[in-house]
């Protein structure tokens, strides 16, 4: 079987993997799991009933920072207790969840009052979910381009196939970098109750955070485009690499044929219309002159 029939399908199967995993992890809620330790927050506030124990209680019951959620890029997600306090709804795969606001449109202004810090990390989140919206784009485009390169067994829409994942692979890539760009902001830089920094030292000690399953889902897709590029470039190498092989091969089929026609032959008639002998001239081998 040709080196090209096996790449290609291979760098098909991983593009289609590839899309089909990113698609995955961008729809779904699980990067990023925050575990709070209710029951220890619970238990420090009764023991210790001076100082601010009675404002972490409050806290501990309608903050949503105060209860175990999971992220994703649309929704906050609580698999356990609820908070009160928040609006909450029944996501498509039976998970109760909250909206992440990314203001579009801001129709009251919301973000005038925003810090430097906030606006930068704002942008960031927008522009993570905009760069995963152009890899898709991105991936659809190829697509195409891949289903003619097969039909056609094209070696310039292969090429152009690998050229859109690794396009592909590089948006995606950076729109993982922009969501880690978020995640720095949200645990270094900003001020705000819900925001790290200024979670109550007992919040600390009790929270554990740790990357989800949506989160390498995405990581995987990123890098199966990859592959996918290189599968694809792979296969428009070993196609042209065939098409001249066969175009060589055609031309020493072409080549005994053409000469074996070459043959030349006249009759000529003298001044009464009397014939003359006949010069023949034939192309094999040596070159041979004799008269009929």
């Amino acid at each position: 079987m040709p080196c090209s029939a096996v790449t290609l399908s291979i760098a098909t199967i991983t593009a289609i993997v590839a899309a089909a995993l990113m698609a995955i992890a961008f729809s779904t809620d699980n990067w990023l799991y925050i575990e709070v330790k209710r029951t220890s927050i619970q238990g420090y506030a009764a023991e210790n009933s001076a100082g601010n124990s009675q404002s972490i209680l409050d806290s501990l019951n309608n903050k949503y920072f105060f209860y175990t959620r999971t992220r994703g890029l649309f929704r906050i997600c609580y698999p356990k207790e609820r908070p009160p306090s928040v609006e909450i709804y029944l996501s498509p795969v039976e998970t109760h969840c909250s909206n992440v606001d990314y203001f579009i449109p801001d129709e009251n202004n919301e973000t005038k009052g925003l810090s430097d810090d906030a606006m930068n990390r704002l942008h960031m989140a927008r522009s993570t979910v905009a760069l995963f919206i152009v890899a898709f784009l991105s991936l659809f485009i190829a697509f195409w381009t891949g289903v003619v390169g097969c039909w056609k067994r094209s070696p310039g829409n292969i090429t152009a196939t690998a050229i859109l994942m690794l396009v592909t692979c590089l948006l995606a890539a950076g729109a993982m970098a922009l969501w880690h760009g978020v995640e720095f902001y949200e645990k270094e830089k900003l001020v705000g109750e819900e925001y790290y920094q200024q979670w109550p030292n007992i919040l600390r000690e009790n929270s554990r955070m740790w990357y989800d399953w949506s989160y390498m889902v995405a990581w995987c897709g990123v890098g199966l485009s990859l592959l996918s590029a290189i599968l694809f470039s792979s296969a428009a190498i070993c196609l042209r690499g065939e098409r001249e092989r066969e175009e060589a091969l055609n031309m020493q089929y072409l080549m005994p044929g053409m000469l074996s026609r070459s043959s030349l032959g006249a009759t000529f008639l003298g001044l009464h219309g009397e014939k003359i002998p006949t010069l023949e001239v034939r192309y094999s081998g040596l070159y041979c002159c004799h008269w009929g």
